[in-house]
């Protein structure tokens, strides 16, 4: 089969590169999915730069990469139902403390990791379920229903933010979504009932005055280092702020007395290691907001496997207003 591989840490042109490996054997408990898209997310990047702290070599010789993806089951191992052959699937985890990701024509994983796509629903849009869809919908529902809440959405026009703000919204909350003024019109899109410049002198008092001075319910935050004094500020008692990244300030130091006096609940969300129970919550979640029609899940660029180090590349540039995929 052909397969992206990399075999040390580097820039993506170099790392990155398309040969023939053989095609596994699904063993007891697992599925071989015929793969067909590829979704690549910054994490897979940071993975193959070998930026992650710590980490000073590659878990295993050879690495083909990425966690998300799409296809069709095409063979099962023993103890899985026959009658999943033919299957259309996304996969969660697809390389996460494992040798072999989705980069490729073929992936053999643990059967629950292969989640039966609902009718209607893409393969491409498969592909973007597993980091980025899991990612928002246990942020935006992972204590429980938000109807009639308040929530603000820092970051509301990237990839996460943007399925978190439409989750929400399909949730009944209202929703407050900062961003950059150029992606406005995209985050009112997605339904934010009220937008903010996140780089607003006076961020703090515009989002309480989008709120009609209230106090906030709840936050999904993607820049929680820079934004914690701002959250310590404007979230109610008892809120819970749900952090997904800190990449501008890996270190903060957080105003813990406001935080303290308030009982904020800083849930800090990394979803490879999500419990079971709490991934099923957050797969149910993201399925009915599809069969709602109430989710868009945009993909910007695919890619052909040979242009795989282009992929990451444009991951890395950032600015985009989609997922990025490589089609097998």
């Amino acid at each position: 089969m052909k397969a992206v591989v990399y075999r040390a840490f580097g820039l993506a042109e170099t790392a990155l590169g398309l040969e023939e490996l053989d095609t596994p054997v699904p063993d007891t408990g697992e599925v071989l999915v015929r793969v067909a898209f590829s979704g690549v997310n910054p994490s897979d990047c940071k993975a193959r730069a070998g930026t992650r702290p710590g980490v000073t070599k590659p878990a295993f010789e050879e690495i083909v990469p990425h966690s998300d993806g799409a296809g069709v089951i095409e063979a099962v191992g023993a103890g899985v139902d026959p009658a999943r052959v033919g299957e259309r699937v996304w996969i969660w985890n697809g390389q996460w403390q494992r040798a072999f990701g989705t980069a490729a024509e073929y992936i053999a994983l643990p059967a629950a990791q292969a989640v039966a796509l609902p009718e209607g629903v893409s393969l491409e849009v498969g592909a973007v379920l597993g980091i980025p869809g899991l990612t928002a919908a246990h942020c935006v529902f992972g204590a429980g229903d938000v109807a009639g809440k308040t929530v603000l959405i820092n970051g509301g026009a990237g990839t996460v933010g943007y399925l978190a703000v439409q989750l929400a919204k399909w949730g009944g909350a209202t929703v407050i979504a900062t961003g950059s003024p150029r992606d406005f019109d995209r985050m009112r899109g997605a339904g934010a009932d009220h937008v903010i410049d996140y780089r607003s002198a006076t961020l703090a008092a515009d989002v309480l005055a989008a709120n009609g001075g209230a106090l906030i319910d709840m936050a999904v935050e993607v820049e929680f280092g820079i934004n914690a004094g701002m959250l310590a500020e404007v979230m109610a008692p008892n809120a819970r702020v749900a952090i997904y990244g800190s990449a501008k300030d890996m270190a903060p130091e957080l105003p813990f007395g406001p935080m303290l006096f308030k009982a904020l609940t800083l849930d800090i969300v990394l979803i490879y290691i999500l419990p079971d129970a709490e991934r099923a919550e957050a797969i149910a979640r993201l399925h009915g907001a599809l069969a709602d029609s109430a989710l868009e899940v945009p993909v910007e660029t695919v890619f052909a496997p040979e242009d795989a180090a282009r992929a990451h590349e444009a991951v890395e540039a950032g600015g985009r207003a989609g997922a990025v995929l490589v089609r097998f």
